[in-house]
């Protein structure tokens, strides 16, 4: 029996989302909402004619509806959780950041145990072929990883709806929103906890001059990161938000006393900038054993349906599959509150090491 996904928010997100369960067998969109109407039916038509409803509230009390998605600007999050939980209970996709303060992490808490129905936060990083097959892999290739290092060299932050996304009130700081992937990752990879933290990080270059309602944004754009793990390994993110010409997104390697991985990422085909770099790489898995035993680098290659369907090289479809049998009661959510949580913690750990100038214990 077809499961049928409500939309909440309709931007950049909610419609990666909508293409990617459409390839899905079993699941589709059936409602949607968003404030700004045109978002809205733009994404009814996307989904092959969902229904638009005029509130949040019209969309949870749909009748026709097995799970609900978030794709909201990031400070909305946990409210709308809340809303949901006040009206119904129902499976929930809640995109990345799951919070934005540290006066979310109690609501959050709570959620963990007043909540009936399962909840998956959107970590979509996990999910992208190369990635994956890194974190299946790195233990045995490094003999138990002592150092990991995760480098995004990208783009600045896209234009969203009302431009929410230029102020740290809203998004959290960038160490929260655009880095919480990062963060999973680490724990993820490493299969431990952080226990201290150093950072330096800024606004060195991007949206300086810009100007919203007398107000220049207070994103950052740059930063170096620290995390010192329960298991004596080191990680470090290494983050430029205006590295627009690079070859590689990500670039992700873990080392350990047998030896090294690293996967290697360029960024998204629609923003590919064909005129300098020529035709996008494949992304890449490289193996450095030691004891003098030669490397290999091997090519990933990606399903071209799914590169078309969003940003990030299919991982939005590969988590999906795996929420629908969240949906259909066959699984358990792979990315808890508790994971999602732990995520925006270090990032707001990191920030606060950043500006206090000093470590963090976590």
């Amino acid at each position: 029996m077809t499961k049928t996904y409500g939309i909440i928010g309709c931007g950049m997100m909610g419609c990666e989302h909508i293409r990617n369960i459409a390839l899905l067998d079993g699941a589709r969109v059936g409602v949607v909402y968003d404030p700004v109407s045109a978002l809205a039916e733009a994404a009814a038509q996307l989904a092959d004619g969902a229904v638009c409803t005029a509130s949040l509230e019209a969309l949870v009390r749909h009748k026709d509806l097995d799970a609900i998605i978030i794709a909201s600007p990031n400070y909305l999050h946990v409210d709308q959780i809340y809303e949901i939980a006040r009206l119904r209970t129902l499976p929930i996709l809640c995109e990345k950041p799951l919070c934005t303060t540290q006066d979310d992490f109690a609501r959050i808490e709570a959620l963990q145990t007043d909540y009936a129905a399962p909840i998956w936060v959107a970590m979509e990083y996990r999910y992208m072929p190369p990635i994956s097959r890194l974190i299946s892999e790195a233990e045995e290739v490094t003999g138990g990883i002592s150092m990991l290092s995760i480098r995004e060299h990208r783009y600045p932050f896209l234009e969203k709806i009302g431009d929410w996304n230029r102020f740290n009130r809203n998004t959290g700081g960038t160490l929260v929103e655009k880095c919480c992937h990062f963060f999973d990752l680490m724990r993820l990879i490493l299969k431990s906890d952080p226990v201290r933290v150093v950072a330096s990080a800024g606004q060195a270059v991007n949206h300086m001059d810009e100007t919203y309602k007398d107000e220049v944004p207070d994103i950052w754009d740059n930063g170096y990161v620290i995390f010192e793990f329960e298991t004596g390994a080191r990680a470090m993110l290494d983050l430029c938000m205006f590295a627009e010409g690079t070859l590689w997104n990500e670039e992700i390697s873990a080392v350990g006393a047998n030896g090294k991985i690293e996967c290697r990422l360029p960024g998204p085909q629609r923003f590919w900038p064909t005129d300098r770099l020529g035709p996008s790489p494949q992304p890449e898995i490289s193996y450095y054993p030691r004891m003098l035993k030669a490397p290999r680098t091997e090519q990933v290659i990606l399903d071209e349906a799914l590169l078309a369907a969003g940003d990030h090289h299919g991982s939005t479809f590969f988590q999906h599959e795996r929420f629908l049998e969240v949906v259909c009661g066959q699984a358990e959510p792979e990315v808890t509150l508790h994971d999602g949580l732990k995520a925006v913690q270090m990032g707001i750990a990191a920030q606060t090491a950043a500006v206090e100038k000093r470590s963090v214990d976590l």
